[in-house]
C-alpha cells in the first residue's frame, strides 16, 4: 500500500512537471505589462510641443513597428523600428482596441497603404498585404477593417501633435475600426475644434524611430494622394511605390518613467527577487526531485511480514512415547 501511495505522488509531481510549458506559455503572454521602459532611453522622437503628450506616464503600454521600406529610387532597403506609447488614461476605448488587434497579430504582414508627405502615414488595414508581388494587392486595401467599429473618443489632453498616432474612419464619426495613422508633422487641422464635425481620435505618440517615419513619408508614390481626411477610400491614392511593409508589431512594456518596475524581469530586481515564472519553475523542480528521492527509497524498502516462529524440542524416546 505505502509504496503504491508513493508511486501515485511522484507521478502526479511529474505530470505537473510536464504541464509547465503550458502554464509558463500563459505566464510570457502578459510579460510586456510587467516590462518597464526606461523613456530616457528614447532619443529619435518628435518635435516637441507644450502638451502633456510630452511626457511618459507610468504603466502606459508601449509597442513597436517593425517596418522595411525603400526610401527613394536607387537606394537600398531599409528595416528600422517605430516605438510607440500609447495613453489609456485618455483614450481607453482606441487603446483597448490596438493593444488586442496588436496581441492578435492583425498588423504582421501588412503595408502602409496611403503616404502623404508633410502630413500623415496611414497604415492598420489587413485587406492590404502583398499579392505575390508588390503592389499587386486585395481590391479592397484601403478600405478593410475588422468589422468591429468603435466610438470616437476625444480628451483635452491628446491632439494632433508631431508624432501623434491616430485612427482612421469613414463618414459616421463612429467608424473607426483597425486602421490608424501618424503624423508626420503636426496635424491640428484633424483636431475636433478645427473642423466642423467630430474630428480624428488620437491616442498615442511616436518615442523612438521618428526619423523612419518621415523617411516613409517621403518615399516615392504612385501618385499625390490629395485631401486631409482619412474616409478609407477605394482608391490607390499616395500609394508608395516601393512596398512600405510592416513585418511585426508587438507589445514591449509600459513606459517606466520613474524604474517602479525596472529590472523586475526573469533575471530578478535590484532587491534580488525572483519572478513569479521562475519562482514556479524552482518550487516544481524541487518537488520533482523529492518525489524522485521517494521513488528510490520506495524501491528499495521491504514490506515488513509478521511471521511466527515456532521453537522446536527435541524429545527422547521414552517422552515420546508417554505423550501418547
Amino acid at each position: 500500500m505505502r509504496q503504491g501511495a508513493l508511486h501515485r505522488t511522484s507521478f502526479v509531481l511529474i505530470a505537473l512537471f510536464l504541464m509547465m510549458p503550458g502554464i509558463t506559455s500563459a505566464q510570457d503572454e502578459a510579460d510586456w505589462r510587467s516590462n518597464g521602459i526606461d523613456p530616457t532611453t528614447w532619443s529619435d522622437g518628435p518635435v516637441v510641443e507644450e502638451t502633456p503628450m510630452q511626457f511618459s506616464y507610468y504603466n502606459d503600454p508601449v509597442f513597436s513597428i517593425n517596418v522595411t521600406y525603400t526610401p527613394d529610387h536607387f537606394e537600398d532597403e531599409v528595416n528600422g523600428e517605430i516605438i510607440i506609447e500609447l495613453f489609456p488614461q485618455w483614450a481607453p476605448i482606441t487603446v483597448a482596441n490596438m493593444v488586442e488587434h496588436v496581441e492578435d497579430g492583425l498588423y504582421d504582414g501588412i503595408f502602409f497603404h496611403r503616404v502623404i508627405n508633410d502630413f500623415v502615414t496611414q497604415s492598420g488595414d489587413p485587406e492590404c498585404t502583398t499579392v505575390i508581388v508588390y503592389p499587386a494587392t486585395n481590391l479592397n486595401c484601403g478600405s478593410g477593417g475588422t468589422g468591429e467599429t468603435i466610438p470616437l473618443e476625444h480628451d483635452e489632453n491628446l491632439s494632433h501633435v508631431d508624432g501623434a498616432i491616430g485612427m482612421a474612419r469613414g463618414a459616421d464619426e463612429d467608424s473607426a475600426d483597425s486602421q490608424w495613422y501618424i503624423a508626420e508633422t503636426e496635424a491640428h487641422g484633424l483636431d475636433p475644434e478645427n473642423r466642423d464635425d467630430g474630428g480624428y481620435a488620437t491616442f498615442g505618440i511616436v518615442r523612438q524611430g521618428m526619423s523612419h517615419v518621415r523617411a516613409i513619408a517621403e518615399t516615392p508614390t504612385s501618385d499625390d494622394a490629395t485631401g486631409t481626411d482619412f474616409d478609407n477610400p477605394f482608391s490607390s491614392a499616395g500609394r508608395p511605390v516601393y512596398e512600405v511593409r510592416i513585418n511585426k508589431v508587438e507589445m514591449i512594456g509600459v513606459a517606466d518613467p520613474d524604474g517602479k518596475l525596472s529590472g523586475q524581469g526573469v533575471d530578478g530586481g535590484e532587491d534580488g527577487g525572483v519572478s513569479t515564472g521562475l519562482l514556479v519553475l524552482i518550487l516544481v523542480g524541487i518537488a520533482v526531485g523529492i518525489g524522485g528521492v521517494m521513488m528510490f527509497v520506495s524501491s528499495q524498502k521491504v514490506e515488513s511480514v509478521d511471521v511466527k516462529v515456532y521453537d522446536a524440542e527435541l524429545l527422547d524416546e521414552n517422552e515420546t512415547s508417554s505423550t501418547t
